[in-house]
């Protein structure tokens, strides 16, 4: 039962819209019931902790900042993002330039998360070399607005791997 917990964070963490459990199902190949089984108990868990998180429920799963964090993040991230957007800037960031129908592969709603993001300057768009593909990048006013001085790809590995420690430890 934890490794379908852990697929289903997984899967919750990536995710830009909350998912029913038949498209939970169907993404990890499992039975609704199964499934559903699984949430609840990973719903719990997100509530014991009593962390930032928690997995909401009310229009399908996602998992969210919790309210009354939120202003910590506005500090962080005070331009008007959503956390979905967020990921799906984390993506281009940590897998920069990354072809855009990759990143669509893995985030389905990332067409408007893009579009937004070139729409306040944070990310580019450029053909590549055939002149089919479009590949997506972070631009200097990205660095500019975030702090970041330095390789941006040395930062997007340092919180890989800090994420990854944290989810060790947990």
């Amino acid at each position: 039962m934890q490794q379908l917990k852990s697929r289903i964070e997984a899967v919750l963490f990536v995710t830009a819209k909350a998912l029913t459990l038949d498209e939970l199902a169907a993404y990890l190949d499992e039975e609704p019931e199964n499934i559903e089984e699984a949430i609840l108990e990973l719903i719990m868990d997100y509530a014991s902790r009593d962390g930032a998180l928690e997995i909401d429920d009310e229009n399908g799963y996602i998992l969210q900042v919790k309210e009354d964090y939120s202003d910590i993040v506005e500090k962080i991230c005070p331009i008007d993002l959503s956390p979905a957007i967020l990921r799906t800037l984390l993506f281009i960031v940590i897998k920069q330039p990354i072809r855009q129908a990759e990143l669509v592969k893995m985030r389905p709603s990332a067409y408007e998360h893009i579009a937004e993001l070139v729409e306040k300057g944070f990310v580019s768009k450029h053909k590549d070399k055939n002149g089919r593909s479009i590949n997506l990048k972070t631009t200097p006013k990205f660095a500019e607005y975030f702090k970041i001085k330095g390789d941006i790809r040395a930062l997007a590995q340092q919180l890989e791997q800090r994420l990854a420690e944290k989810s060790d430890a947990t």
